[in-house]
């Protein structure tokens, strides 16, 4: 109680010796307050005061986009919607939509969409540790009360974006050693692309699928003729099959059935919906996959 006495009596002392400076807005004292050697009333005055959080600070995830002024990518995802993040989350709050050409139908390693729900969120940083490309960190903004949880606790692609800058502001230690390890400032794609002198992944697919010439395409096109007038002539005998022949003692019959020019027109089509039926249900089984 003695000890517990002298800190409350030290408390007003030291406000009196200070001045009553201690508290003025005018006057930045934070340091003074919070320094070694200070005394007195130790309390922040929050929110106007706050403590500054450690470099491994974490909180809610956020996803690495290149500067919005970088020559070359601007604002380009690090994310390769891999998924690897939404697979070890604990909680499985993580939900990524990988987007798609909309000329071929194919898969691009970047999102479409990408949710966090934050309230579910356990700031783990599992996902930061495992994602292959550093494209997932740990922020350090824990200030996110809300009155509306759906509108405002599900954190969007456009929310949760925040560019390479951003990181190294709040963790200029860590991106040190995460360029060492990455031997690079860049993205591993802009690194390759870089040692390899040629065109980055992106100039890569808008050449791919950018117009083919015309007389590339007419010669296309007349190799498919021919591919379709072989195809035609070759199924046109199938069209009107005439009845097979029936063969009472066949050399065949010995060994295991007849041949397939020995076959009668239903016995083919059998075989024929058969080999369809077993076609349809392996590539049912590798959607299922």
């Amino acid at each position: 109680m003695l000890l517990t006495l002298r800190h409350f009596v030290e408390s007003y002392v030291d406000d009196v010796r200070y001045g009553f400076k201690k508290f003025s807005p005018a006057v930045n004292n934070f340091e003074a307050r919070q320094g070694t050697q200070a005394t007195g009333v130790f309390t922040v005055q929050y929110p106007d005061e706050k403590l500054a959080v450690p470099e491994r600070f974490r909180f809610v995830p956020f996803l690495v986009v290149e500067d919005y002024d970088h020559p070359e990518r601007p604002g380009k995802d690090w994310c390769t919607s891999c998924g690897i993040c939404a697979k070890v989350c604990p909680p499985q709050c993580i939900w990524i939509v990988r987007n798609e050409d909309p000329a071929t139908g194919r898969p691009i390693p970047e999102p479409e969409a990408f949710f966090i729900d934050i309230d579910i969120c356990m700031n783990c940083g599992f996902c930061a540790e495992f994602c292959p490309f550093d494209a997932i960190k740990m922020d350090h903004d824990y200030e996110l009360a809300s009155f509306d949880r759906t509108t405002n606790h599900i954190f969007d692609k456009p929310k949760l974006s925040k560019e390479m800058r951003y990181w190294k502001t709040i963790a200029p230690t860590r991106v040190v050693e995460e360029m060492k390890v990455r031997g690079s400032w860049e993205h591993k794609d802009a690194a390759k692309a870089a040692r390899r002198g040629g065109a980055t992944r992106d100039a890569a697919r808008e050449a791919a699928t950018a117009p083919a010439p015309k007389a590339e395409v007419e010669a296309k096109e007349a190799k498919r003729e021919e591919v379709r007038a072989r195809k035609a002539a070759a199924e046109a005998p199938a069209a009107a099959p005439a009845p097979a022949p029936k063969v009472e003692a066949a050399p065949a019959a010995a060994s295991g059935g007849a041949k397939p020019w020995e076959e009668s027109h239903d016995d083919r089509e059998k075989r024929k919906q058969a080999a369809l039926a077993r076609k349809a249900a392996r590539a049912s089984k590798r959607d299922e996959q």
